[in-house]
């Protein structure tokens, strides 16, 4: 169970945050003064402090500072209010993992923890010289350490892995190139954590979620009045990055005026919130991620060939899972193990019948999907071992050279929900959610997981989408 301590002299606010983490895993310890909070600093460890920036004896910089001089493997989260927005960015610059805004909301906070505590992990397993009992020092161990990211024995895992060990200490652009749901952003994170921009921000950003009105405040900031709406200053994810590696995912999805914008940044190293006068000099690393060929997208006029080139400093081709032979089986074990965690479950191992489905099948949504199967089947199962009815239809059934993962299942059976029991006869609202789920993700399948498409094809917003498929899990 990982440790946190919460500080803050607002009494009320430190009771519920101990009170909705404490429901979510974690064991609390409340401060209301930076004096008490060092005192049990010095009694046991923490994973991780949420601090809020202003404190009666002291204020975040101050107890960041010290953290990161007397217990630099504990995180630290800045709880802050707007108007200190700007201060906080400078913290996280000083060391700090990330930055939460009042009023608090529940799902970014557990977001935002689960990111710090898996960033905290990775980085005290990470990159460290060790001495040999001779004193010669040895190479810094390379590490490839993020939630999702299972290294492998196959062929196509150990070039990858190669790839990133090659890349990672240059300060290189990166384009990586993959399928949806193959781990391009856990790749993007072991190369930063390989780098040596590991103790400075990582931050991701989807631009397939962006609109085009949206992307330039997001990308760039903007301040307090620049426009209808602008309540507050923004800080953009540039500057959010700054020192650190800044990852774009699905790039493709940007407006050309969009990437004429982010060009100019990138050529000039400098970035201007809207509205704004001041420029703000840039040290950031670009990664970014495309499911799309770019140099189709060039020749039909929807992708600028000189920010491709810009960015094409290195490349990285993400093999299918399909590709991975039995790495397969070593990344579902992963699974099942989180899974078992999650879910207070003892399921230990898969069936001949399991592992030789999940060897066979043609995995169109690569990790993610395998994610997916394995938490629902260990949802599913009683006892300790994995049996083939608790496999999805289409996977249980395939037959391995057909040339859809759907040819050998009857097509009265397609329209079934194949992994989750089936709900009560009259349970309407079971029944939608379990069809809903379904409809998404075989719509994700047939456009290869490009989540623009699929909302086009089910006639609903990129936003919608994205909310359906994070209550439905398929956002893993």
């Amino acid at each position: 169970m990982k440790n946190i301590l919460i500080i803050d002299d607002e009494v009320n606010v430190a009771q519920l945050l101990s009170k909705f983490l404490t429901r979510n895993g974690f064991n609390i310890t409340t401060a209301s003064t930076g004096a008490i909070a060092f005192e049990h600093l010095k009694n046991q460890p923490f994973n991780l402090v949420l601090c809020d920036y202003r404190l009666e004896d002291t204020d975040g910089r101050e107890i960041l500072k010290r953290i990161k001089a007397e217990y630099p493997q504990t995180g630290v989260i800045i709880i802050t209010g707007y108007s200190d927005i700007k201060m906080a960015v400078e913290l996280i610059k000083l060391g700090a993992y990330d930055y939460i805004t009042k009023p608090l909301y529940p799902d970014e906070i557990l977001s935002t923890i689960n990111k710090a505590l898996e960033m905290q992990t990775a980085l005290m397993e990470g990159p460290s010289e060790t001495t040999t009992t001779s004193g010669e020092s040895k190479a810094p161990k390379k590490q490839i350490a993020t939630q999702d990211f299972v290294v492998g024995s196959s062929r196509a895992s150990k070039e990858l892995v190669h790839q990133i060990e090659l890349v990672a200490p240059t300060n290189y652009s990166v384009i990586i190139i993959g399928e949806s749901g193959t781990g391009k952003e856990s790749v993007a994170k072991s190369i930063h954590l390989n780098s040596n921009r590991r103790d400075k921000p990582f931050i991701a950003m989807d631009c397939g979620s962006l609109t085009k009105e949206l992307a330039g405040s997001e990308f760039f900031g903007h301040e307090k009045g620049s426009f209808t709406g602008a309540m507050t200053t923004k800080i953009g994810h540039f500057e959010l990055a700054n020192g650190g590696t800044l990852f774009l995912d699905e790039i493709a999805n940007l407006s050309y005026d969009i990437q004429a914008a982010l060009l100019r940044t990138v050529q000039e190293r400098k970035v201007r919130r809207i509205g704004g006068t001041k420029e703000i000099d840039l040290d950031v690393r670009i990664i970014i991620a495309t499911n799309e060929n770019l140099q189709e997208a060039i020749r039909a006029g929807k992708f600028r060939e000189d920010l491709y080139h810009r960015f094409n400093e290195f490349s990285i081709n993400m093999p299918p899972l399909r590709e991975r032979g039995k790495d397969i089986i070593l990344i579902a074990e992963h699974f099942l193990q989180a899974a078992n965690e999650e879910l207070g479950r003892n399921v230990t191992r898969f069936s001949p019948e399991v592992i030789e489905s999940l060897l066979n099948y043609r995995w169109q949504g690569n990790i993610r999907e395998l994610k997916n199967v394995i938490r629902r089947a260990a949802l599913l199962t009683e006892g300790e071992e994995v049996q083939a009815k608790a496999l999805p239809l289409e996977i249980s059934t395939y037959t391995k050279g057909s040339g859809s993962p759907y040819d050998s299942v009857p097509s009265q059976q397609q329209t079934e929900a194949p992994v989750a029991p089936a709900p009560p006869k009259h349970d309407l609202k079971n029944a939608a959610m379990e069809a809903e789920y379904e409809t998404i993700l075989r719509v994700l399948r047939e456009v290869n997981f490009n989540k623009t498409k699929a909302a086009a094809i089910l006639n609903i917003d990129r936003k919608t989408l994205y909310n359906k498929m994070k209550a439905n899990n398929l956002d893993k």
